[in-house]
């Protein structure tokens, strides 16, 4: 079977592509990725030994303008290029995991007559796959209460190493790795793949206070240069990174994560069982919010809007959840039994199923 598997841009698509083309190869499937170049895609799946095909991105603005009217123009070319990419490699299926590359591929399916899986990874669907999901009755999504044609649901395929993740076995092991202290109470922070401006300068802001209470942190910033950090010597370790790869040592390493709420931190974060405090993204259509909602109401996690996280709500709630095991062991315990840890095996089968149809 080959099988053409189109998502990219940011982790939130390429990280359940990459989990699925993993189940796939392994049943010695034939893998061919479709992606822009404006993505991740472009260092992680040739990284992990993937062909990549690139193709124009088609950007779908949510308000009328001039991007709007470009729309045609822009889809019409990035049809064409895939349909090229699907002529020269016919696979035998396509599966689209939203984002920008996903409506030419959905499109050249339809076109072509190739069997489409659709995975939708976030609890409010995007508009490239309500497109998409028109066009089959293959679609799987990441939260049961999405609203699409056909929807399965299945959760969101997440790396190997997050699902078999046991972060206290790898504790010491994590800390020593970002440079920790191996007993300090110690928060994990990331705006995800591109960063988050307000993360950064609100935790940045309390790193004092923090300090103070005997919190160590380690900050995946996206952008380094938003962390600005009054340090006196002595204190513990605030440790900042542009991007951490190795996120299962992440999780590993933290108590307790403070983060946006995109469906792949989200599922992420609850499957490993470590405690959270989402931040929505307060841009789009609220669908971080929803993705969230679920662990936060099993007590797995807490939220709160962009617009309140300051160094005052650090001070108030983060600092002395961070320093209550107990507290933080029943958050655990409610998070680690809500979301599916087999999505990409179950997948695998939806996609293997409509190859042979």
């Amino acid at each position: 079977m080959r099988a053409l598997l189109a998502g990219g841009g940011t982790a939130g698509h390429t990280s359940p592509l990459l989990a699925t083309a993993a189940v796939l190869s392994d049943d010695g499937a034939q893998i061919i990725c479709l992606g822009t170049p404006r993505g991740l895609e472009v260092t992680l799946i040739p990284q992990a030994g993937y062909q990549l095909e690139l193709v124009p991105p088609v950007p779908l603005p949510r308000k009328p303008g001039k991007a709007m009217v470009q729309v045609p123009t822009r889809l019409r070319a990035a049809v064409k290029a895939t349909g090229e990419v699907v002529d020269r490699v016919r696979p035998d299926v396509i599966v689209g995991f939203g984002g920008y590359v996903s409506v030419p591929a959905y499109l050249v399916a339809r076109r072509r007559r190739i069997p489409l899986v659709v995975h939708e990874g976030n609890a409010i669907p995007g508009i490239a796959n309500k497109l998409g999901a028109r066009f089959t009755e293959h679609v799987a999504t990441s939260f049961p209460d999405t609203d699409l044609p056909h929807a399965r649901y299945i959760g969101l395929p997440i790396r190997r190493e997050i699902s078999g993740l046991d972060r206290a076995a790898l504790r010491d092991e994590a800390r020593a790795h970002f440079g920790l202290d191996a007993d300090r109470p110690t928060l994990l922070v990331t705006g995800g793949s591109q960063g988050a401006r307000r993360i950064n300068q609100t935790i940045s802001a309390a790193a004092r206070d923090l300090a103070e209470a005997g919190v160590q942190v380690l900050h995946s910033a996206g952008r380094p240069d938003e962390v600005r950090i009054d340090r006196r010597p002595g204190s513990p370790p605030y440790v900042v990174k542009a991007y951490i790869d190795r996120m299962d040592l992440a999780y590993a390493a933290a108590d307790l994560i403070v983060c946006r709420a995109g469906a792949n931190t989200v599922t992420e974060v609850a499957a490993v069982g470590l405690p959270a405090a989402f931040v929505p993204l307060p841009i789009g259509n609220g669908e971080q919010a929803h993705n969230a909602h679920p662990v936060v109401q099993a007590g797995g996690a807490l939220l709160i809007d962009d617009a309140a996280l300051t160094p005052a709500w650090i001070d108030n709630v983060v600092i002395p959840l961070v320093s209550h095991p107990g507290r933080l062991r029943a958050m655990s315990r409610a998070a680690s039994d809500i979301v599916p840890r087999d999505a990409d095996r179950k997948l695998a089968e939806l996609i293997q199923k409509a190859s042979r149809e």
